[in-house]
């Protein structure tokens, strides 16, 4: 019944920290794709209304690979970068949890 284990995130860049934002978000997504084997999906998605406002969309084969990928080397990189670059320094979360399959598909 349940299945994909997702997050959604966003940040607010400060002004003039978009380009620093983006190339680290994409590092992030490219390594734990490549390296993270319960990584599924990694998603970088501009508002188109706010400004300097970006979401990560994710998603993970279970909470346990969540959990993986937040304890590893890339996740910490992603924050040791970005903090200096977002207002306030931490996401704003939109979701955590599990999909939820229709069984008759």
């Amino acid at each position: 019944m349940f299945a994909i284990y997702h997050i959604a995130v966003y940040f607010d860049v400060k002004p003039g920290r978009v380009d620093e934002f983006i190339a680290a978000s994409h590092l992030d997504g490219r390594e734990s794709n490549a390296n993270e084997p319960g990584t599924l999906r990694f998603e970088l998605i501009a508002d188109e209304n706010i400004p300097n406002r970006f979401y990560l969309n994710e998603g993970y084969e279970s909470l346990e690979a969540f959990n993986t990928h937040a304890a590893g080397p890339y996740f910490k990189q992603f924050f040791d970068t970005i903090v200096p670059l977002v207002e306030g320094g931490e996401p704003t979360w939109l979701i955590r949890g599990n999909r939820v399959e229709d069984p008759s598909v």
